[in-house]
This record gives structure tokens, C-alpha cells and sequence, in this order.
């Protein structure tokens, strides 16, 4: 039986469900974090571990926020207190799609800004292709853009105006046309640019890097850390797939679709491993840079590599992508909420919610020079927005998500969205949520709080 409701928008292929949700899971710290933690933690034993992790504790959540957001047939905090009140539980379970909602605006407002950083870095790509540029100069260059509050303004403004033009067009004629486009084009990009590396220096310790495996180095920080990627890499108690489920149609399988997100998430990854790795030992730079290897390090490399005008902008082109594409979802979360809360129009929303973003996203750009040094508690403001959305929203609204799946949502609601299941695989799916996804979610919070 099909959720009430009213009118509700939704996608007009399963194409463009997949890349709107590879795009939305796909984002700028998974390009370069994750194939720098495989690394460091085993290489491909790190991958396998990752990967166990992913369907054994990423998939099982992914299939419940989902199948909740098409089952309530709404955004988030509608979706569940709708789920909830038919299986005879409070309404109040809405609060857990509001939780999913915070953290996204929360994350958006810092994370606009770093991808108004890429755009920027674009920018360079294409006037300067870091011609002549060396390690002193890279990390001046960083420097003054942390510096420049009117650039960061004008780049993350720039960021917000493509994400809130793309929302603003509506879910099949903004998101999902804009996907179909640009996902595409990063996995074309991310594919050329691995093949350019493969005829270059460094590309086989790239290989030995991510994929030897060193079962030496696996112990229960490498189990914390597999579990914890696998958690955030995919983009769940974001309020984004919940959203995006709410718009996916009957006749598409939940079950198939998870899987082919997170094997292209974790593809997408290991590929991004292959463009900037290579790079990194063949100039002999610090892979365990962080953010920096994207701004402060590869753009020595570029530098310094034949055909490296092209391979910049390209490279920033395709993190653009990646950029944009999580904004994307992040930010339409929040829009769907308030555009069916409280009636309002999709375009007056969207403005709403992208200014929302915008006004607080200078005290994110203010963080990185005048009010470095302002404190709540011992974190700036960037800090603890990133603690607040990361450390405990997220995994306590995955858990949440996961209780509910579980424990109180009526088994029959779960397995008439999941018809595509036998009885085992929704057997297995259900001790999943209930047994096994909780303990490790409780550990990444705890974890995560008390670090």
C-alpha cells in the first residue's frame, strides 16, 4: 500500500535516483580521505574489512532511511511521524528526521565553504595551471585564501548560487537533469585521469599502497575506523537519502539500488586513490596531508608534471562535481521539509534555505582568520559545528534510524517496500537493524564524544 499524501514529486528513472544518490554520498573528504585511511591501515585488507563493514552496517541503514522516506511519502520529520503513527507508535519519531535535517544544514554551512575553495582552485586551474608553483609558494597562496574573506564570500556564494539554481528547478527538471549530467561526467573524468596516471611515475606505488594487503597493520583501530568511513562514506542520517527515497517510485527496487550506491561510492574512492596518489609518490609529498594534499600539495605536482595545465583543471573540474552534487543533496533536504511544512512554493524555499546557508556560512569564512581564535568551549566555530554534526547527530541518527527499522516500525510496513527481498534476505536485514547496527553505532558515538 502506497504512503499517504499528496502530490509528491518524483524521479523519472532509476538513473536518475542512482546518480543523485552516488552524487549526494560522493563528496570532497571522501575523495582524498578515504584512499589515504585504506592506505595507512592495510590496503586492500583495510578495503575488504571496509567493505564488510559497509553491507553489514552502511547498507542495512541505507535500506531503512529509504524505504521510511517512501513509505511516508515526505521529507524526513513528515516521512517518519507519518511511518511511525501507522505502525501505532508517537508522532514524536519525527524528531529523528529533524535530527537528520540539522545535520545537514549544519554540515552545509562549513562544508560550502570549502567547496567555494575548489571552485576557486578551479579558477586558478584554468588562468594559471599553477604554472612554476612550488612548495612555499603553494602554501602561501592557501594561506591568502584562508586570508581573503571578500574571495571566500564571492567562491562560496558562487557554490550556493549553482546548488540553489539546480534545487530550485525542482526535483526531475533541476536535480536529476543536473545529475544525469554531471555525475557522468566525474566518473568519465575520474577514469581518464587514473588512466593518464597509469603511464606515469608512481602509479605502481599507488597500486601497492591501496591495494597490498598488510594484515600487520589491521588491529581494532583499523575495525573503528572501517566502520566509521563505512557509516559516513555513504551519506545516511543526513536527511539527503531519506528525501531522495521519498521520491523514488514503487516499481524501483530499494534492495538492488543500496548496492549500486555504495559499490560506486566505494569505486568512486579507490578511483580518486589512483588520480591523486600517483601524484604524491612520484614528487615524494606527504600522502597523510589531509585537506591540504588537495589545495597545498598536488598543485606542486601540477606544477611540476608534463601536461599538468590539463590535468588540473580537469582534477578541480571533477571535484567541482563532486562538490556541487553533495551540496545538492544536503541542502534539498531541508528545502523539501520547508517547502511541504509550510507550504510553500519550491523557488521561495529554495531562496530561503541557500540565504540561510549563505549568512551563516560567513561566520564559517570569518573562522579561518579574525574569529579563529573565538572558542565554544575549547573548539572554534567551524569545529564545533563539525563535532556537533558529525561526532553526535550523525550517529546517533543513524542509530535511531536503526531502532526504529527495527524495534518499532511494524515488521509488514518494512517488508511491503522491500518486496524485492526473499523472506531470508529480509530476515537477515531486520537482525541487521536490530541486532548488529545498533552496538557499532553506539561505539561511534561514544567513540566520537569522547575523543
Amino acid at each position: 500500500m502506497a504512503a499517504a499524501g499528496g502530490a509528491h514529486a518524483h524521479w523519472s528513472s532509476r538513473f536518475g535516483f542512482l546518480m543523485a544518490s552516488v552524487g549526494f554520498a560522493v563528496g570532497l573528504g571522501n575523495i582524498w580521505r578515504f584512499p589515504y585511511v585504506a592506505g595507512e591501515n592495510g590496503g586492500s585488507a583495510f578495503v575488504i574489512i571496509y567493505l564488510v563493514c559497509a553491507f553489514v552496517i552502511g547498507v542495512p541503514v541505507l535500506m531503512a532511511e529509504l524505504l521510511i522516506g517512501r513509505r511516508g511519502d515526505a521529507a524526513p520529520p513528515i516521512a517518519m511521524a507519518r511511518v511511525a503513527e501507522r505502525s501505532g507508535r508517537s508522532r514524536a519519531w519525527g524528531l529523528v528526521g529533524g535530527m537528520g535535517l540539522l545535520a545537514a544544514f549544519s554540515i552545509e554551512v562549513v562544508y560550502s565553504v570549502v567547496a567555494g575553495w575548489v571552485l576557486w582552485y578551479l579558477f586558478k586551474a584554468i588562468t594559471t595551471g599553477f604554472a612554476g608553483i612550488d612548495t612555499t609558494n603553494a602554501e602561501a597562496q592557501f594561506s591568502a585564501v584562508l586570508a581573503s574573506n571578500d574571495g571566500m564570500l564571492l567562491w562560496t556564494l558562487a557554490g550556493l548560487a549553482i546548488t540553489g539554481l539546480i534545487i530550485y528547478a525542482g526535483v526531475k527538471d533541476g536535480i536529476e537533469r543536473a545529475v544525469t549530467i554531471m555525475m557522468p561526467l566525474m566518473f568519465a573524468l575520474l577514469v581518464f585521469l587514473a588512466i593518464f596516471n597509469a603511464f606515469s611515475d608512481g602509479f605502481t606505488e599507488a597500486l601497492a599502497w591501496l591495494f597490498t594487503p598488510d594484515w600487520s597493520k589491521v588491529g581494532f583501530g583499523t575495525l573503528l575506523a572501517a566502520i566509521g568511513q563505512a557509516f559516513f562514506s555513504i551519506g545516511v542520517a543526513m536527511g539527503g537519502m531519506m528525501t531522495y527515497g521519498s521520491y523514488l517510485p514503487r516499481s524501483i527496487s530499494i534492495t538492488s539500488s543500496v548496492f549500486i550506491v555504495v559499490i560506486a561510492d566505494t569505486m568512486v574512492a579507490l578511483l580518486a586513490g589512483l588520480v591523486i596518489f600517483p601524484a604524491v609518490f612520484r614528487f615524494g609529498l606527504d600522502p597523510g596531508a589531509g585537506a591540504g594534499l588537495i589545495f597545498q600539495t598536488l598543485p606542486v605536482a601540477f606544477a611540476q608534471m608534463p601536461g599538468g595545465y590539463l590535468f588540473s583543471v580537469l582534477f578541480f573540474l571533477m571535484l567541482s562535481v563532486a562538490a556541487i552534487t553533495s551540496m545538492v543533496g544536503l541542502i534539498e533536504s531541508v528545502n523539501a521539509w520547508i517547502e511541504e511544512q509550510y507550504g510553500i512554493a519550491r523557488h521561495k524555499s529554495a531562496v530561503v534555505v541557500v540565504g540561510s546557508v549563505a549568512v551563516l556560512s560567513i561566520l564559517s569564512i570569518l573562522s579561518y582568520n579574525v574569529l579563529g581564535e573565538l572558542r565554544i568551549g575549547s573548539r572554534n566555530f567551524n569545529d564545533t559545528m563539525d563535532f556537533f554534526s558529525n561526532q553526535i547527530l550523525l550517529p546517533l541518527g543513524g542509530l535511531f534510524i536503526a531502532l526504529f527499522a527495527g524495534w518499532f516500525m511494524l515488521k509488514e510496513e518494512s517488508r511491503d517496500e522491500l518486496t524485492t527481498l526473499s523472506p531470508a534476505g529480509h530476515r537477515l536485514w531486520y537482525l541487521a537493524v536490530r541486532y548488529l547496527v545498533p552496538p557499532a553505532l553506539a561505539v561511534i558515538f561514544i567513540m566520537g564524544v569522547t575523543e
